[in-house]
């Protein structure tokens, strides 16, 4: 159910990113957006539009928030890729943006991607206007110096560092790099509803640091022909991950801690949740 689910969902926000990036001026910045948004599974987008049907929120509602944080989410991959930060020729087994275009463009479509998410929280479609606002804000917390950017910052840092961080310094990287769009995610169908968000950031807390956790499992164990980006970065710049210090079997089994918290924050949703459980067990089992 939860795979089917995944897949509904990843394909109704790719409808709203592709007819509102088809709408615009046909440069080549558009063509490289459209090109970054596809391919992924849409985690982050089926979170917001799950959280919300927990809520009573219809997916007509919540689509648009959740087409937004996909398109955030993309800007910040086609920034990461580029030479100056992460340096990747290949994301989602295809040529970055930077590779198939240049490096001025990705920037310019990474700039667009990011804007276009905080238009599309604006849709009146979502609800009430001190709503939308409620959404804009905490993206805005989530993506920026206090959350995703401030995580990219201190991964910076860390390649540079006379000692490598120590676990709770990754941890508090990884909750900011990886976990902040993740929280806002499973947090956006409250946020809509005007619902205590609290159980949801329980549960996106636990599942943020679950994925970054299998995601450093795949970088040392991973195929790439599944994951679809180059692996075994971290090892080679010599960083400090969950795996480097707690060992395969040891990260391992903390991810199963993790994704058992996720499962028992959702006890107040009942059945209603199931496939948010499903999803929490589905990022440390997937292999991409």
């Amino acid at each position: 159910m939860f795979e089917t689910q995944l897949k509904e969902d990843n394909a109704l926000v790719q409808s709203v990113l592709s007819a509102t990036l088809r709408g615009l001026h046909g440069h080549s910045v558009n063509a490289a957006m459209l090109y970054a948004v596809r391919g992924g599974k849409g985690l982050r987008g089926f979170l917001v539009l799950e959280s919300a049907r927990i809520h009573g929120i219809s997916p007509e509602q919540s689509v648009y928030p959740a087409a937004a944080v996909e398109a955030l989410h993309t800007y910040s991959l086609v920034h990461d890729d580029l030479p100056c930060m992460d340096d990747d020729d290949l994301r989602r087994g295809s040529p970055t943006v930077h590779v198939k275009w240049d490096e001025a463009t990705a920037v310019l479509a990474g700039d667009a991607l990011q804007t276009l998410a905080f238009e599309l929280l604006t849709y009146a479609e979502i609800g009430p206007a001190d709503r939308r606002l409620s959404l804009i804000m905490t993206l805005a917390h989530a993506a920026g110096a206090r959350g995703m950017v401030l995580g990219q910052a201190q991964d910076i840092a860390a390649e540079t560092a006379k000692q490598p961080l120590s676990l709770s310094e990754i941890t508090e990287l990884q909750r900011n790099k990886t976990g902040a769009l993740i929280r806002w995610s499973a947090e956006a169908g409250a946020l809509i509803a005007a619902k205590d968000p609290e159980p949801m950031r329980h549960y996106a807390r636990a599942l943020g640091l679950a994925f970054q956790i299998a995601d450093d499992i795949l970088d040392v164990e991973g195929d790439a022909a599944k994951t679809g980006k180059r692996l075994q970065k971290d090892a080679d710049a010599g960083k400090a991950t969950f795996v480097s210090h707690l060992g395969l079997d040891g990260a391992r089994t903390r991810a199963k801690e993790l994704v058992a918290q996720a499962e028992a924050a959702l006890d107040p949703f009942g059945d209603a949740a199931n496939n948010l459980r499903e999803a929490a067990r589905f990022v440390i089992a997937r292999e991409s």
